[in-house]
């Protein structure tokens, strides 16, 4: 019975700390703190160097949650990655996911060297260690800041943060293999990298695609196509490593794969692997808390710090710029990449790998790892937003997006029904603007159910639902959006919505329904406005496309950076009868 007692109290001891890592973020979040901070918070609080004094060592346990964590964050960062934002940055991203990871180790390497007296492999191992970023923790503070980063800076970390694992897991592995079995020769190390990345792209292709099969054609009960993903995720990450091939990045391609092909029950799954990965993060985060001695990160805390700056301040910099040089991207934009290169769950996860194959002071790389990643998430965490705005790099949130359902329609793949509240101000209601893809089929008025054509015109607090192919309905929110307009004309608020210079005429053109030539699909709205212009691009200038005018908003360098979208005013009736028709149109809003 004691033993039952004791796995009783393991549980509840468990759940309670799983519990207070859930609540935590809601402190992190009210502070503007990283999260992954506050679960790690969490864990040394509890862990015996803290208040708490639980006794945890087990490094096996923390590996194998580690590895499922991070297996799960990876195959949702992959399904919500779409193939043309991949292929559009895939050459930068995959340069610094490789290169540039290669090239922080190189520079992290000479200072631990130095400051931590080690050997040149442990010192590479160290460099090894904290040279992948966690882009999860930069997204959470950018949302929670109310930013939209710029797309291509965006896509480019998104990617990264997918593909730059693999590349540190394997670096780190190979260095750990050298200092348990000696010297290795570094043709056989580069064999051995590209055997790991091809089987692991075949794998993660044809995993994807089975996965994808499977939900489409084998009848499941419902609710069980969220965990057989998130299951054949795992089994994938796993079969991967069992055969020697890069189980991170399988379940990455994997995701990738399924995130960009018709499934059923493609939002159910969405739902659950963001609930799981918060889950799997938390878990994680407090196992390792649980592992780090407060008294003993103290010994080597000045040193560790010392690598933390140089980290920040010059190898992952010197990485970035190097990396981007050949593509174009602005100086602001290297600069802020550069300061978003967060270290997170990647580098304590691969610190404690040499604690598990029992490295001669293997708690060397655990507390300097764990520096490394509290420093960077204290700095860096708490000012990624900051640097943000002053960089340019976002544009403000000043509309709270509109509460969305989304409904699978069983039988067919190609359509779902969306549904939203109808605000006084959205441009829905407003402007009667829906893009052509978009179908409206019913209407919920005081609780009753009502068609198009018997509830309209659309009023205020209705509930609207439409006909979209599940990939679009995402770019439904902005017609939903409470739109307050100005009490007077503002020069700041040049149009209803704002996009960046970069957005092309095609991805206009597809959310509107603008007619335009194929051949401009891919024409972005800077090159767009700069051709119809007789002079270099100004704050203020309106060029026309459609229904919509486009207004420059920001310009930087003769090009323009942002561009205002004013969408065009309903033309009114000024006949007897029109007038007639929005006077009873008032008065029934009147009476409810």
């Amino acid at each position: 019975m004691n033993t039952l007692d004791t796995v009783s109290l393991a549980i509840l001891l468990g759940s309670v700390l799983v519990l207070a890592g859930i609540l935590s973020s809601l402190i992190a979040l009210r502070f503007g703190a990283p999260l992954l901070l506050a679960f790690l918070a969490v864990g040394m609080l509890a862990g015996e160097g803290g208040p708490g004094g639980l006794k945890f060592d087990d490094v096996r346990t923390t590996y194998t949650v580690g590895s499922i964590a991070l297996a799960l964050i990876l195959f949702d960062g992959g399904l919500r990655t779409r193939f043309a934002t991949f292929r559009n940055v895939l050459a930068p991203a995959v340069t610094l996911a490789t290169l540039g990871v290669l090239i922080t180790t190189l520079l992290t390497a000479p200072v631990a060297k130095y400051v931590l007296g080690l050997g040149w492999i442990q010192a590479l191992l160290v460099g090894a260690v904290v040279a992948s970023t966690d882009a999860a923790a930069v997204f959470i503070l950018i949302n929670a800041g109310g930013l939209r980063l710029r797309p291509r800076v965006r896509a480019t970390l998104e990617v990264e943060s997918g593909t730059n694992d693999p590349f540190a897991v394997f670096l780190s592995l190979l260095l750990i293999e050298m200092l348990l079995a000696g010297e290795q020769s570094w043709s056989h190390a580069l064999v051995t990298f590209v055997r790991d990345t091809v089987l692991g792209c075949i794998i993660g292709y044809l995993g994807g695609r089975i996965i994808a099969l499977v939900l489409n054609k084998v009848s499941l009960a419902q609710g069980l196509h969220p965990p057989f993903v998130a299951v054949g995720a795992v089994v994938l990450f796993a079969f991967a490593n069992v055969v020697h091939a890069s189980g991170f990045l399988a379940v990455y391609l994997a995701g990738l794969v399924v995130g960009n092909r018709q499934t059923r029950a493609h939002n159910s799954i969405v739902t659950f692997l963001d609930a799981a990965t918060w889950l799997a993060q938390i878990v994680m985060f407090v196992l390792l808390g649980l592992l780090v001695w407060p008294q003993r990160l103290t010994e080597g805390l000045f040193a560790a710090i010392v690598l933390a700056a140089a980290l920040m301040l010059v190898a992952r910099p010197v990485a970035v710029f190097l990396c981007l040089w050949p593509f174009g991207f602005q100086f602001k934009e290297k600069l802020f990449i550069s300061w978003v290169g967060l270290r997170g769950a990647v580098g304590i996860f691969l610190a404690s790998i040499p604690l598990l194959v029992g490295l001669p002071a293997a708690y060397l790389y655990f507390d300097v790892a764990f520096v490394v990643v509290l420093s960077s998430l204290l700095i860096q965490g708490w000012t990624v937003t900051a640097a943000a705005k002053k960089l340019g790099m976002s544009f403000a949130r000043n509309d709270p997006l509109p509460r969305r359902v989304e409904l699978d329609l069983p039988g067919q793949l190609e359509r779902e029904i969306v549904g939203y509240p109808v605000a006084a101000n959205s441009p829905f209601l407003r402007r009667g603007l829906i893009p052509n893809w978009a179908r409206p089929t019913l209407v919920v008025r005081k609780e009753k159910i009502l068609t198009p054509g018997e509830a309209h015109p659309v009023r205020e607090g209705d509930y609207v639902y439409l006909l979209a192919p599940p990939e679009k309905a995402q770019a439904l929110d902005r017609f939903f959006v409470n739109m307050p307009p100005p009490a007077a004309p503002d020069p700041r608020l040049l149009g209803d919505f704002f996009v960046p210079g970069e957005a092309t005429l095609g991805a206009l053109a597809e959310i509107y329904g603008l007619q335009i030539a194929s051949k401009d699909t891919d024409v972005t709205l800077a090159d767009y406005i700069a051709g119809e212009i007789s002079h270099a691009p100004r704050q203020g200038d309106i060029v026309g496309i459609g229904p919509i005018a486009l207004l420059v908003h920001k310009v930087d360098g003769g090009k323009v950076m942002t561009v205002g979208l004013r969408l065009a005013e309903p033309e009114l009736d000024t006949t007897f009868s029109g007038r007639l028709k929005a006077l009873w149109a008032r008065v029934q809003k009147f009476l409810g």
